[in-house]
């Protein structure tokens, strides 16, 4: 995963979350239950790195709106 910097939260409210789960379907539907709390981006993919074990997504949700 890429580092986390001020340009991705420029503002108070702004969270980047980087999940990591045993299979796809474990992390979507974590990032869905985040999206039924905030607004957040789209996740489309997981990623998988060579020779690790699990999956991981990013997504920034904005605390200030709900969905």
């Amino acid at each position: 995963m890429e580092v986390i910097n001020e340009v991705h939260v420029p503002e108070p409210g702004l969270i980047v979350v980087d999940i990591t789960a045993a299979d796809d379907q474990t992390a979507f539907a974590f990032a869905a239950a985040l999206a039924a709390l905030w607004a957040t981006t789209a996740v489309e993919r997981t990623n998988r790195a060579p020779g690790q074990f699990g999956v991981r997504l990013r997504c920034s949700l904005d605390m200030r709106q709900r969905p």
